[in-house]
């Protein structure tokens, strides 16, 4: 009889749980689908991204390629500016030497002055002393 009773609460119990249970499995299903809906998603979305990750990278390497070649522009920049220093230390040199030989000019035609100053002195002394012998020669 314990039997009979044991069959007839278990038959009751699954009367009652084994429509609880198919609910359950609809909705686990749904679930199911709608979370595989959502990683699809997701999984599409993360393919978009790594493809404007992909593009942003390929602009990074164009960027990186740019700033290598206008550093290697203003290294020839520096090189020339360094040449043109060079150039012009040289062309302060050779204004250096011309002022020395200006100077040096200067000093050389303040000289020749000096000179032309006592030979101009010279020459008028001794027109007046012609003008005075001439004055004292009989006419």
């Amino acid at each position: 009889m314990a039997i009979n009773i044991y069959q007839a609460v278990k038959q009751a119990m699954q009367d009652l749980v084994a429509p609880q249970v198919e609910s359950i499995k609809g909705e686990i299903t749904a679930l199911r689908a709608e979370v595989r809906g959502e990683v699809s998603a997701l999984r599409g979305e993360m393919t978009g991204f790594r493809g404007e990750m992909t593009g942003f990278d390929g602009k990074m390497d164009g960027l990186r390629g740019e700033m290598t070649g206008l550093r290697g522009e203003m290294a020839g920049l520096d090189g020339k500016m360094a040449g043109l220093d060079g150039k012009m230390a040289g062309l302060r040199g050779e204004m250096d030497g011309l002022r020395g030989e200006m100077n040096g000019l200067r000093a050389e035609v303040a000289a020749n002055f000096a000179r032309l100053d006592e030979r101009l002195t010279m020459t008028l002394d001794l027109r007046e002393r012609i003008v005075v012998l001439e004055a004292r020669l009989p006419r």
